[in-house]
C-alpha cells in the first residue's frame, strides 16, 4: 500500500511538473499598441501597474474617485510617454461604470485588457464594524468589478478575444482578523473571478486571477481604520513595511503584467502566502487556531468608531523609522495625491511641503 502511495505521488508530482513547464513555456502576448482599462489607476498597485502597462508600449485609460490624485497620475504618466485617458468614475455606481467605458470605448475604439484593481480596506475588529462597512466593501471590491466587467465585455465578446485580470488578496483565501468586510468581498470576487475563467474560454477571452500577499504599495495611508484607530494603523502600516513579509510593488507589477500576458489561471503572490495559502487547504483547522490567537494580540473594540484614513492618523511608531518603506512606497506611487490631508508627522518624513498644522479629522 505505502509503494502504492509513493507511486502515485510520484506521477502526480511528474504530471505538475511538466504542466508547470508547458506553462511557462507559453509565448508572452505582445502588448504594443493594446488598450488597457485599470481601475483604481491613480494609485498604489493601480498606478504601478499603469507605469508597467506604458512600458510595454501599451495605451492607458485609468479611472478613479479624485479627479485631482487622477490628474497626477496621468502627468506620471505621460512623463513616461505613455498615451493616457484619465476619467474620474466610482465604479461602486454602474451607471458611472457605463460612461467611462463608453468615453474610453470612443476615444480608442476598444478595450483590449481589463484590470480590475479598485478597491478599499476597513481595518478593525468585527465588533465595531456595521452592516454599511459590509456593503460598501462590497460595493468597491466586488460589485464594481463586476460592474466594469459586464461593462467590458459584450465589445471582447464580439472580438472573441480580450484578457481580464482581477486583482483579489490573498484574504479572499485566508480570512485575516480585522478585515472581515475586505475578506469577505475579497472571497466573492475571488471566487466571480474563477467562474468567468470557465464560462469566458470558448469565446477566447482569458481571465487571470491575481492573489496578493503583503505589497510595499503604500496603500495603508488610504486604508480606512476603526475601532481603537490609531493603534490598528500601527500594526497595518509596520507589517506593510516589513521586507521579509512584503513584496516590492513594481516587482509585484511585472509579475501580474507577465501573468496577464501568458493568460495564467492564477498567480499568487509571494512565496510566503502561496504556503499559507496551502497550508489552510490542507490544515484549514490548524490555520484558523493561529489566526484565532493572533486576534488575541490585536487591538480590542471600543464602544464606538468612525472611520478614518491611516494618513490621519500617528503614533509614535507610525509613521517612523518602522513604517519608512511603506511611506517612501506611498510618496512614490501618489498615496498622499490628490485632496488628501496628511497628518503633520506624515507630512515631514515624507517630505511633503504646504502642509497646514492640522489635527487628524474623519472623512
Amino acid at each position: 500500500m505505502a509503494r502504492r502511495w509513493r507511486r502515485t505521488a510520484l506521477l502526480a508530482a511528474g504530471l505538475a511538473y511538466l504542466g508547470y513547464r508547458a506553462l511557462a513555456q507559453r509565448p508572452l502576448a505582445v502588448m504594443r499598441g493594446q488598450v488597457v482599462l485599470i481601475t483604481g489607476g491613480s494609485r498604489g498597485l493601480g498606478l504601478v501597474l499603469s507605469r508597467e502597462f506604458a512600458r510595454l508600449g501599451c495605451r492607458l485609460v485609468i479611472c478613479a474617485r479624485d479627479a485631482l490624485e487622477l490628474d497626477r497620475a496621468r502627468l506620471d504618466l505621460e512623463g513616461l510617454g505613455a498615451e493616457v485617458f484619465a476619467v474620474p468614475c466610482d465604479i461602486s455606481d454602474k451607471e458611472q461604470v457605463a460612461r467611462m467605458v463608453g468615453a474610453a470605448t470612443e476615444r480608442y475604439g476598444r478595450i483590449d485588457v481589463l484590470v480590475n484593481n479598485a478597491g478599499i480596506i476597513q481595518v478593525g475588529p468585527l465588533t465595531v464594524m456595521s452592516p454599511e462597512d459590509f456593503e460598501s466593501a462590497m460595493a468597491n471590491n466586488f460589485m464594481g468589478a463586476m460592474y466594469v466587467t459586464l461593462a467590458v465585455l459584450p465589445q471582447m465578446r464580439e472580438r472573441r478575444q480580450g484578457r481580464i485580470v482581477n486583482i483579489t488578496s490573498i484574504g479572499g483565501r485566508v480570512p485575516a482578523p480585522h478585515l472581515l468586510p475586505y475578506d469577505a468581498a475579497k472571497f466573492a470576487f475571488r471566487g466571480f473571478s474563477r467562474g468567468l475563467r470557465v464560462e469566458l474560454a470558448r469565446e477566447g477571452i482569458v481571465v487571470t486571477t491575481v492573489v496578493p500577499g503583503l505589497m510595499r504599495t503604500g496603500s495603508p495611508v488610504n486604508a480606512l481604520f476603526k475601532g481603537q484607530q490609531a493603534a490598528e494603523y500601527t500594526w497595518f502600516s509596520i507589517a506593510d513595511s516589513l521586507p521579509w513579509v512584503t513584496i516590492d510593488a513594481d516587482q509585484a507589477a511585472r509579475c501580474i503584467v507577465e501573468a496577464a500576458r501568458r493568460g495564467d489561471l492564477e498567480l499568487t503572490l509571494t512565496g510566503r502566502a502561496k504556503i499559507l495559502g496551502l497550508v489552510n487547504d490542507l490544515f484549514p483547522n490548524v490555520t484558523s487556531a493561529a489566526l484565532a490567537l493572533a486576534n488575541r494580540f490585536l487591538p480590542g473594540p471600543v464602544e464606538h468608531s468612525e472611520l478614518r484614513r491611516g494618513m490621519e492618523l500617528a503614533t509614535r511608531f507610525s509613521p517612523s523609522r518602522l513604517t519608512q518603506a511603506m511611506n517612501d512606497a506611498a510618496m512614490k506611487n501618489n498615496e498622499f495625491g490628490g485632496s488628501a490631508h496628511p497628518s503633520p508627522q506624515h507630512a515631514q518624513q515624507v517630505g511633503l511641503v504646504d502642509v497646514p498644522e492640522r489635527g487628524v479629522e474623519t472623512r
